[in-house]
């Protein structure tokens, strides 16, 4: 497994009909939907929503996304998904792991890399912004490590 990371959330993702193929197995994009979906209940968990991150006028595009898919998912299946923090303070890293809710074999697992960019100019940020970093440290000071 790969490491594991701070802030650990889970949500749940039931594979539903659209989602799969005429094999019943759910299509390989739609594993990064159920990871999105993780990502924004890490970020509310440490506190920090879209609309915060438009006000810091920066947008935070995934440079970089690898997927492993370990077993399938299939139409009907429940899947609890897991997020957690990894780095945070030049670019944000995001593991994740998905499992079957009964047995909790795994299914797949992934890592995100996002970069801060000013929303105007498209210019690189070499560092995510300071209300963000500064909502991770509070998170993991308050005991939610």
């Amino acid at each position: 497994m790969r490491r594991a990371g701070v802030l650990p959330v889970e949500v749940t993702a039931e594979v539903a009909f659209h989602d799969v193929d005429l094999a019943q197995v759910a299509w390989h994009g739609h594993y990064l939907k159920y990871f999105e979906n993780a990502r924004w209940a890490l970020m509310a968990r440490i506190g920090y929503s879209l609309a915060d991150m438009l006000a810091a006028g920066e947008g935070w595009p995934i440079v970089d996304l690898e997927v492993r898919y370990l077993k399938p998912a299939r139409f009907g299946d429940r899947l609890v998904v897991r997020a957690s923090l990894v780095e945070w303070e030049t670019r944000l890293v995001v593991h994740y792991l998905a499992t079957q809710a009964t047995g909790g074999a795994r299914v797949a697992r992934a890592r995100t890399v996002q970069v801060a960019v000013e929303m105007h100019s498209g210019e690189l940020r070499f560092a995510l912004p300071a209300p963000f970093v500064a909502r991770v440290r509070a998170a993991l000071a308050g005991g939610d490590a």
